[in-house]
C-alpha cells in the first residue's frame, strides 16, 4: 500500500509542491529559490523513472520510459527547470491518473475480496457454535442467517432458501431455492434463516475459486503495455533521431529538448492499460470473469467458437417436454399421479417430473406401499390407484409394445428424448417424456456471435450422435462433432485453431483439458465444475450463454479504444514534436502541449468503462416484469399439452365424449389462452416495441397473434356445428387439423416470444 502511494501520489505531491514553491519565489522575486525548488520537485520523480527502467530491463523488458528520463535530464542539464517540473508534473499526473482509474475499475473485483466470509455458524452437540469458515468439513449442517454470505456450496435443508446473488451474477432479483437444492457460495441469503449441509470445503468452493480467479486477475498485465513496448521500438528511436537532428541542423540543444519533451509517452505508458482493466471491469459488472488482460485481448479477436452441448448449448437438466397420454387419461391428472409417486424416487428424473408439476401448481398427495427396483422404475399407490413408473419393459411386464407404445419409442428416438412409461391400475395410461432442452437465450446468443464476427461454430459433445445431430440442426451451427471423449475435444480445439483465434466453452471436468488448449477458454461457471473454471481464460458466471456474446462485444470495444488511445495520442505527439524541432514549440510550452494529449489519451481509454452492452439499460425490461411473463407462459403451457393430447386421442374417444372434450378445450382456449393473446396484442407488444425500436419490429409476432385468433374462430365454429352424437368422420379429420395446427404455431409462437424475454431481460 506504501509502495503504492510512492510511486503516484508521492512523485506527484513532490513535483505539484515544487512547482508551487517556484512559483511562489519567482512572484517574491527569488529567481535563485525558483530554480532550486524546481530543480527539487524534477529530480525525485526522475529517481522514481529511473528505477523503473531498471526494474524493466532486469526483466527482459524495454518500455517507453526512457523519452521521459531523457526529458526531465535534459531539463535539469540545460537550466530549463520549469520544462523540467512541468514534465514532472505531467509524468506523476499521468500516473496518479492511472492509478485512480484501476482503483476504479477494480471496484467491482475487490469487493469480491471484502465479501468472503470468514466464520459460519454450525449445529454441534445439539446447540450452535461459530466456527472459521476453514474448519468446515463436508457433511456437516449450517444455519444461514439472514443477511449472511453462503461460505461454501451445499445442499439446502430447509423448505427454501432465497438468496441475492447480484454479487456474484449480476442478476437483481432473488432466487429461490427449494429443499434439496444446490447451492454456490457467494450469495447472500436475502430471506429467511434456512439449513445447509455442507458438500466441500471452503478451499473447493465457488466462491474461493472466484477469489482466485479474481486475485488473478487483479495481478495481470495488460497485453497492450506489451504492445505499446512494441510500439516504442519504433517511437524511441524516431524521436532520438528527431532531436538529435534538431540539435544538429540548429545548434541548439534546446531545440531537441522541446522534442523530447512533446515526445514524452504518456498516452502508450498509461492510456492502454487502463483501457484494459476498465474493460474487465465492465464484463464483471455483467458477471462476466475475464481473468487478465490478455484474456481480453484474445477474445477481441475470436473468430471460431466451440462448444460443449450438455450445460452450455443445453440447460444441462432434463425437463419434461410432453405428455402422452393413452385412452381416457388427463394429461394433468396422469403427470399429478406420477409426481406423486416419484417425491419419493431417488431417480435422477425423479426431480425433473416433480418441478413440472409443481411448475403448473398441482397438488401432490403421498404415496403409499412405494418400492424401487433399480435401473427398472418404482411402483406405489396414489390416492388409491396402483402406478407403475419406468421403463416401457418393466412397466407392461415385458410384454411386447402396442402400437400406441411402439409410436412413442419411435418418438424418443426421432427426438433423442427420454420417457417414463406410466400404467394406472394395471393398464398402461401414458409416457413422460423427458429432454436437455435448448436454453432460451442460445439461438439468439449464436446468432448474435455470427454478427460480432465469429466466422465459424462447431458443437463438440460427448454424448451420442442422434441427439447431438437433433440439437445441431435446430441451432443451425456450422459443424458437429459427437461421442467425443475429453482427449477427442482437445484434439477437435488444435484442429480447429488452424481457422483462427479458437474459443473453447464448455462447463463439465471432461471440457477442462479443452479449455486449456484453446486460445481462450470460457467456462459456464453457474453450474460448472471447479476444474472447468481453474482451467478456463474466462469465467461467465451467471448461467446465461449471452453474456458471453456482451462479453466478446466488450472486449472489441476495449480494444478497439485502447489502439484509438495510443495511436491518437501517438500521433499528436509526432505532430508536436515536428513543429518543436523547426523551433516553433518551446520546452514549457510542449510540456503544457503534452499535459493536454496526454489527458486527451486517458479520458477516452475510460470509455471503457460504459457501454458495449447488447442493450443499453433504458432498452431493458424490469426483471420482476420478465419473471411474470415467464409465469404466465407456464401457467398456459398445460393448455397447450391439452391441445396436442387431445389431437392424439381424438379418433380413440367415444364419439360424444369428443364433443365433450371438444367443448371443454373451446371454453379453456376462450378463457384463458386467447384472453392472454389479446393482452399481449395490446399491452406487452407496444411496449416491446419502444424498447426494441424501429417501424415495425414486431410486425411477424402479430401476425402470429392473428393467426391464433384465426384458428381458434374456425375451431369454435366447427365444434358448434359438431351434433350431440359427435363429429363425423370428415369432421374428426378436420378438428384434428385444426387442433394440430394450433397445436404447432402456439408451440413456435411461446418459443419466440420466451426468446424475446431473454433478449430484453
Amino acid at each position: 500500500m506504501r509502495s503504492s502511494w510512492f510511486r503516484s501520489a508521492g512523485p506527484l505531491g513532490v513535483s505539484a509542491g515544487g512547482l508551487l514553491v517556484g512559483g511562489l519565489a519567482w512572484w517574491l522575486g527569488q529567481p535563485r529559490l525558483m530554480e532550486l525548488a524546481w530543480a527539487a520537485g524534477t529530480v525525485p520523480v526522475l529517481l522514481v523513472v529511473a528505477v523503473s527502467i531498471v526494474d524493466d530491463l532486469r526483466r527482459g523488458r524495454t518500455g517507453v520510459d526512457i523519452v521521459a528520463l531523457l526529458s526531465m535530464g535534459g531539463a535539469l542539464a540545460l537550466g530549463q527547470y520549469l520544462a523540467g517540473i512541468i514534465i514532472a508534473l505531467m509524468f506523476s499526473s499521468g500516473r496518479a491518473l492511472e492509478e485512480h482509474a484501476r482503483a476504479r475499475a477494480r471496484r467491482e473485483l475487490t469487493a469480491l475480496l471484502g465479501r468472503a466470509p470468514k466464520v459460519a455458524t454450525r449445529f454441534e452437540n445439539g446447540g450452535l457454535v461459530q466456527v472459521p469458515v476453514d474448519a468446515l468439513r463436508p457433511g456437516e449442517r449450517l444455519l444461514i442467517k439472514g443477511g449472511e454470505v453462503i461460505p461454501v456450496d451445499g445442499l439446502v435443508l430447509s423448505a427454501e432458501a432465497v438468496l441475492d446473488e447480484s454479487a456474484l451474477t449480476g442478476e437483481s432479483l432473488p432466487v429461490s431455492h427449494p429443499r434439496g437444492e444446490r447451492v454456490r457460495s457467494g450469495p447472500v441469503n436475502a430471506g429467511p434463516p434456512f439449513e445447509l449441509r455442507v458438500l466441500t470445503s471452503a478451499a473447493e468452493s465457488t466462491y474461493a475459486g472466484v477469489v482466485r480467479l479474481v486475485q488473478s486477475a487483479q495481478a495481470s498485465k495488460a497485453p497492450f503495455v506489451r504492445m505499446a513496448d512494441r510500439y516504442a521500438l519504433l517511437f524511441v528511436p524516431l524521436t532520438l533521431v528527431l532531436a538529435a537532428l534538431a540539435w544538429v541542423l540548429s545548434g541548439d540543444p534546446v531545440r531537441a529538448l522541446a522534442v523530447l519533451v512533446v515526445a514524452t509517452p504518456c498516452p502508450l505508458i498509461l492510456a492502454a492499460p487502463v483501457a484494459i482493466v476498465s474493460g474487465i471491469s465492465r464484463a464483471a459488472r455483467r458477471g462476466v470473469l475475464i481473468k487478465d488482460g490478455a484474456a481480453l485481448e484474445t477474445l477481441a479477436r475470436a473468430r471460431v467458437l466451440l462448444f460443449d452441448k450438455t450445460g452450455t448449448l443445453t440447460t444441462g437438466q432434463a425437463r419434461l417436454v410432453a405428455i402422452e397420454a393413452t385412452g381416457d387419461a388427463e394429461p394433468e391428472a396422469l403427470l399429478r399421479l406420477s409426481a406423486s409417486l416419484e417425491q419419493v424416487s431417488q431417480h435422477v428424473m425423479a426431480g425433473a417430473i416433480v418441478s413440472a408439476a409443481r411448475e403448473r401448481g398441482l397438488a401432490l398427495s403421498l404415496p403409499t406401499e412405494s418400492a424401487e427396483t433399480p435401473g427398472a422404475g418404482m411402483s406405489g399407490v396414489v390416492d388409491g390407484h396402483r402406478l407403475k413408473l419406468g421403463t416401457h419393459a418393466w412397466v407392461e411386464d415385458a410384454g411386447p409394445p402396442s402400437p400406441w407404445a411402439r409410436a412413442v419409442l419411435r418418438r424418443m428416438g426421432y427426438e433423442g428424448c427420454s420417457g417414463v412409461f406410466v400404467s394406472l391400475d394395471g393398464k398402461l395410461a401414458g409416457a413422460l417424456l423427458l429432454a436437455d432442452e435448448i436454453r432460451p437465450e442460445t439461438p439468439r446468443a449464436l446468432r448474435l456471435l455470427r454478427k460480432a464476427g465469429v466466422s465459424r461454430l462447431v458443437m463438440v459433445s460427448g454424448d451420442r450422435a442422434e441427439v447431438a445431430g437433433i440439437i445441431a440442426s435446430a441451432l443451425g451451427v456450422d459443424g458437429v462433432l459427437a461421442e467425443r471423449s475429453p482427449q477427442e475435444k482437445v484434439q477437435a480445439v488444435l484442429t480447429e485453431r488452424t481457422a483462427g483465434v479458437t474459443l473453447m466453452v464448455g462447463d463439465g471436468i471432461n471440457d477442462a483439458p479443452a479449455l486449456a488448449a484453446a486460445d481462450l477458454g470460457v467456462a459456464m461457471g453457474a453450474r460448472g465444475s471447479g476444474a472447468s473454471s481453474e482451467a478456463a481464460d474466462v469465467v461467465v458466471l451467471v448461467d446465461r450463454l449471452d453474456r458471453l456474446v456482451e462479453a466478446l462485444l466488450m472486449a472489441r470495444r476495449v480494444r478497439a479504444i485502447a489502439l484509438q488511445s495510443v495511436l491518437m495520442g501517438m500521433g499528436l505527439s509526432l505532430v508536436a514534436m515536428g513543429v518543436a524541432a523547426v523551433g516553433l514549440l518551446g520546452p514549457v510550452a510542449g510540456a503544457i502541449l503534452q499535459e493536454g494529449i496526454d489527458a486527451a489519451a486517458i479520458l477516452n481509454a475510460l470509455r471503457a468503462l460504459r457501454g458495449g452492452g447488447l442493450l443499453p439499460s433504458h432498452h431493458v425490461l424490469p426483471a420482476e416484469t420478465v419473471a411474470r411473463l415467464k409465469a404466465e407462459h407456464q401457467e398456459l403451457r398445460p393448455v397447450l399439452e391439452h391441445i396436442q393430447s387431445l389431437a392424439d386421442r381424438l379418433e380413440v374417444l367415444e364419439p360424444r365424449r369428443q364433443r365433450a372434450e371438444l367443448l371443454a378445450l373451446e371454453g379453456l382456449l376462450e378463457a384463458r389462452l386467447l384472453p392472454h393473446e389479446r393482452r399481449d396484442e395490446t399491452e406487452l407488444y407496444p411496449t416491446l416495441a419502444r424498447l426494441l425500436g424501429g417501424e415495425d419490429p414486431l410486425g411477424s409476432m402479430s401476425h402470429t397473434h392473428r393467426e391464433i385468433a384465426h384458428l381458434g374462430r374456425l375451431l369454435e365454429r366447427r365444434v358448434s356445428d359438431v351434433s350431440e352424437d359427435g363429429p363425423d368422420a370428415a369432421e374428426q379429420r378436420e378438428l384434428r387439423r385444426l387442433l394440430y395446427g394450433l397445436s404447432a404455431i402456439l408451440q413456435l409462437h411461446f418459443a419466440q416470444e420466451e426468446e424475446l424475454f431473454e433478449a430484453v431481460s
